[in-house]
């Protein structure tokens, strides 16, 4: 551990013992909740573990279209298409031709 982590975990320590006495846990409590804590190497932070969790849903409910569009909100792959008015692709004997937006049919998320 570095000389910074050290401080700071001094810190923490400080900040816990006064929330401990703010909070009226006994002393028994506390050392109690220090022994069932993890060492700090083998810690993994529980966000990390859900953001693993999520991402495996997601993998098993929407598997990859290989060649399609899909709708990133979804999942769909039934799209609108619609002229984006706002994007000129260019300009051919005084007609322009626009982009193309690609609306999702099921929830009108724009793809």
């Amino acid at each position: 551990m570095s000389e910074f982590e050290r401080e700071v975990l001094g810190l923490l320590r400080k900040i816990n013992e006064k929330l401990d006495k703010i909070l009226g846990t006994s002393s028994l409590e506390a050392e109690s909740a220090k022994i069932t804590t993890p060492p700090e190497d083998k810690y993994v932070k529980p966000s990390a573990v859900v953001e693993k969790q999520e991402e495996e849903e997601k993998a098993k409910e929407k598997p990859p279209v290989e060649g399609r569009r899909v709708c990133p909100a979804c999942g769909g792959t039934a799209f609108n298409t619609e002229e984006d008015k706002s994007e000129v692709l260019f300009q051919q004997g005084g007609m322009k031709i626009f982009a193309k937006k690609y609306i999702c049919r099921q929830c009108g998320t724009e793809a």
